[in-house]
């Protein structure tokens, strides 16, 4: 399974370790993905991988 957000599309992104000497290395970062069950118009329940942020946004906009 890829590790991307189902709502936003927000996946890994790639940079560099950066070491004291200046050295670089490549490196992923990756979203903070959270498994949260969404409820489906038909009464069903579907788990789905959410980021964090999004979840937060969500919260924030439902007020």
């Amino acid at each position: 399974m890829s590790k991307r957000c189902a709502i936003t599309g927000k996946g890994a992104m790639s940079g560099n370790n950066v070491s004291h000497a200046n050295n670089k290395t490549r490196r992923r970062f990756l979203p903070n993905l959270r498994t949260i069950r969404v409820t489906l118009e038909d009464g069903t329940t579907k788990r789905i991988k959410v980021a964090a942020s999004t979840l937060r946004t969500m919260k924030k906009n439902s007020r």
